[in-house]
Parts: structure tokens; C-alpha cells; sequence
């Protein structure tokens, strides 16, 4: 299902942790009706803990609580922090169970990347924000920066129907269809004066929704382009995108990671510098915490926060979730933000600078752009596998050995296994 363009919504950012997770959890505590979250990651440290308590009151209240994360993210949760949350009423999904061979993660393709929060059908929240204590700037040199919007307003709707989606799996076809269309009548009032589209990428119907909504963006811009992105790598046409926006006179700024949390995919993005500075791009490397987000503006309205990475993985595999928002004042205080960034805790990159050790790098650069150009379609042979629930007892170990079996196809993302109340959840 496409979703299209909603007028009437306020957008709130949110920087970090520190403005994220009170505001999140304060809303979970407060619902009446229900409560739906999504995440990659979740640890069990402080903000794991916090997140469960709110989820656990929240359920305690007579909400209804759907708990999604993905198994890979998620892989060492104890079986007394989700029987605490599964006693009190709280539905737990795992995407994608897979069992490990001696010791190691097998699912390392179709995650569920997004993070999703909706609260009674009113209020939303999107961004890169997972949780766990790496988030908030007392972890010190692990500590990441990162954002999420806050949305009120008819785009809460179209986020909602599509988590239900998602979390809907367990049930017939026939009711899945009869709680969709009760969805589909579902509206929000007005809130402000900003325009959102909610874009997704699954791996059937929406394989290049966000990537097609950068490229427009990218295509259409006149002023300036401006992305601060953890991890990029995106395919060879979205490069030359870039470059021939430089050459229409646009002013394109990239903000890289310079205290990358993951190496060797910084070693990859640099491999890209010269064939960008070549061009007039400016590139930065942000340097004061590891850069976690997925953020960008063009020109003075057109704004994009949400999961997905300028990468192979979120272009081609993973479940992700953007919204894009035309909003001038939010454009204006992202870009003073970004600014800031730059000016106090960033390095420019320079030609002469990516030049350094060019020569030994340059069959590793041609093997890069041939990766870039053919990824999407070799992305395609991986398994795509259709969602599965499986249902796990109280006396049951939280991660079962059992393989999941294939259940009807859908929208061609990965097993879920669900543990509801009754169950070791």
C-alpha cells in the first residue's frame, strides 16, 4: 500500500537519547488505549530497563502493548527481563528467530531496522534511536549522535496502519483484513502546518521507496544538500546524483562518520571521497561521538529523518522506515544544528588529503564502484523469507532450537516469532 503526502502535522526533534527517551517513555506511561513499538536493538542496561518498566506499566493500566524487535539486534535477552514483560500483559514479537550456529548470528540479511513508536493513534515517533545507554553522552567515548521526530497529526495514521501490518501476522487472513480496513478508516485531527509522507522499504512492494525519495530530492534541489549519515555507501547512481547536482551549482555538504563505531564501513566511505571532492562535494568527518544518524535537507523546506543508512543493507535488505517532511523552520533548525557540528566537532576532508596512498587503494576503489553498481540485484537472490509467529510456553526457553516454519506469504520480510501473555513471551 503507497502512502501519500498529509498536511495539518507538528514535527518535533529530538536529539539523542537525552530528548528522546523521556519523552517516549512519558507517553508510554500515559496511554490509554495502546501502545506499539519497534526496534533493532535493545539492551539490557538502564535504558532497556526504563523502556520495560514503562512498557510494563503501560500494560499493567489495561493498554494494549505490541512489542516488536528484531532477533539480531536483540540476541542475548535473559528470560527474566521478558517474562517480566510478558507477565504483565506486554505482546513481545522477535523478527526473524534464528538459532545460532556455535555462538554466531546466521541472520545477518532482511533485519527489521526501523524504530517505531505509536501511542494511543495520536502521537508517533521515527528515527535512528535504538535503546540502549550508547545513546545518551554519559557513555562517554561509545556515546552516539543521533535523532528522531516526534509526529502529531494525520501522518500518526499511516504510521500506525503500517505497523499493524507488521504485527498482525499472527492472525487468520480474515481477520488481519477485518482489523486493516477497521485501520484504513483510521483518521488523526490536524495538528500544525507541517506536509509528511511516511516512506518505507520492505522487500516486496516498497524495495526503493527511500531511495527514490533522496534521489528526487537530490534531483530537484537548487540551493543546497546537506547529509549527515552514519553509514555511507550508497549505489554508483546515487553518487553521480550528487555530482551532478554540484554541477548545476548546488552546494552539497556530506557529514561522514570521523569516530566510526564500525570501521571498516568508514574505510569503504572513504574509498568514495575523491570521485565526490572531485566534484565540489564538501565532506566532513564529525568527530566529537561516533555519528549514528540519518538525517538530511535540501534546499529550505525538504527534510528526511528516520532508520535507513545510504547503504547496501538499507537500500537493498532491511525493513526501514523515513518520513519526509517539508517544513521551513524545522529545515532552518536542522541546519543551524548541522552547522554546529561542523564548525565545533567536524574536519574537512580536502583532495589532496584522500589522495594520500591513492595508488594502493585503487583497485579497491574499482571493485567498490562495481559492488555498488550490481549490489541491488544480488541483494535480490538472498532469502526473503515470508513472517512466521511461534508461539513459546512459560516452561519453554526463550530462545527455542526449533526451526520456524514458512506461514502464508505476505510482504516478503523475515520470520516473527511472538510471545504473548501465558507464554514465556
Amino acid at each position: 500500500m503507497k502512502n501519500n503526502w498529509r498536511d495539518g502535522n507538528k514535527v518535533d526533534l529530538l536529539i539523542n537519547g537525552e530528548e528522546f527517551y523521556p519523552r517516549v517513555f512519558e507517553c508510554i506511561e500515559n496511554a490509554k488505549k495502546e501502545v506499539i513499538v519497534e526496534t533493532f536493538i535493545l539492551y539490557e542496561d538502564k535504558v532497556g530497563h526504563r523502556l520495560q518498566q514503562a512498557l510494563i506499566k503501560a500494560a499493567r493500566n489495561g493498554v494494549r502493548v505490541d512489542f516488536t524487535v528484531d532477533d539480531y539486534g536483540t540476541w542475548d535477552l535473559s528470560k527474566d527481563f521478558v517474562k517480566a514483560m510478558t507477565d504483565s500483559g506486554v505482546k513481545l514479537h522477535i523478527f526473524d528467530p534464528q538459532p545460532k550456529l556455535l555462538g554466531v548470528r546466521l541472520n545477518l540479511f532482511r533485519r527489521l531496522h526501523r524504530k517505531i513508536v505509536v501511542v494511543d493513534r495520536e502521537i508517533a515517533f521515527i528515527g535512528g534511536i535504538n535503546y540502549s545507554a550508547d545513546h545518551m553522552m554519559d557513555a562517554g567515548k561509545k556515546a552516539k549522535q543521533d535523532y528522531a521526530v516526534e509526529l502529531r497529526g494525520p501522518i500518526v495514521a499511516d504510521v500506525y496502519r503500517t505497523c499493524l501490518r507488521l504485527s498482525l501476522q499472527e492472525l487468520s487472513r480474515k481477520e488481519q483484513r477485518s482489523r486493516l480496513k477497521a485501520a484504513e478508516e483510521e483518521t488523526c485531527k490536524p495538528a500544525g502546518d507541517s506536509k509528511v509522507l511516511l516512506v518505507e522499504r520492505d522487500n516486496i512492494s516498497h524495495k526503493k521507496d527511500i531511495e527514490k525519495q533522496y534521489l528526487l530530492a537530490i534531483r530537484l534541489a537548487k540551493k543546497r544538500i546537506v547529509i549527515a549519515n552514519a553509514y555511507f555507501f550508497p549505489r554508483y547512481y546515487f553518487l553521480l546524483s550528487l555530482r551532478r547536482a554540484t554541477m548545476r551549482g548546488v552546494e552539497v555538504t556530506l557529514i561522514m562518520q570521523g569516530r566510526p563505531d564500525m570501521p571498516w564501513v568508514t574505510a569503504l566511505s572513504r574509498l568514495l571521497y575523491k570521485y565526490l571532492l572531485r566534484s565540489d562535494v564538501k565532506i566532513y568527518e564529525y568527530n566529537q561521538r561516533s555519528l549514528h544518524g540519518k538525517i538530511a535537507i535540501v534546499d529550505d523546506e525538504w527534510v528526511t529523518v528516520g532508520s535507513s543508512n545510504l547503504d547496501p543493507l538499507s537500500f537493498s535488505l532491511n525493513l526501514e522506515a523515513n518520513v519526509i517532511i517539508q517544513d521551513k523552520k524545522l529545515n532552518q533548525k536542522i541546519d543551524a544544528h548541522l552547522n554546529e557540528l561542523i564548525q565545533q566537532h567536524s574536519h574537512r576532508i580536502d583532495l589532496e588529503l584522500a589522495q594520500r596512498g591513492y595508488w594502493w587503494r585503487v583497485p579497491l576503489i574499482f571493485i567498490s564502484f562495481y559492488f555498488l553498481r550490481v549490489f541491488p540485484s544480488i541483494a535480490g537472490w538472498l532469502p526473503a523469507h515470508a513472517p512466521t509467529f511461534k508461539h513459546i510456553l512459560p516452561k519453554r526457553r526463550f530462545w527455542s532450537k526449533k526451526a520456524t516454519q514458512p506461514h502464508e506469504e505476505n510482504n516478503g520480510e523475515g520470520p516473527i516469532k511472538t510471545y504473548d501473555k501465558g507464554s514465556i513471551s
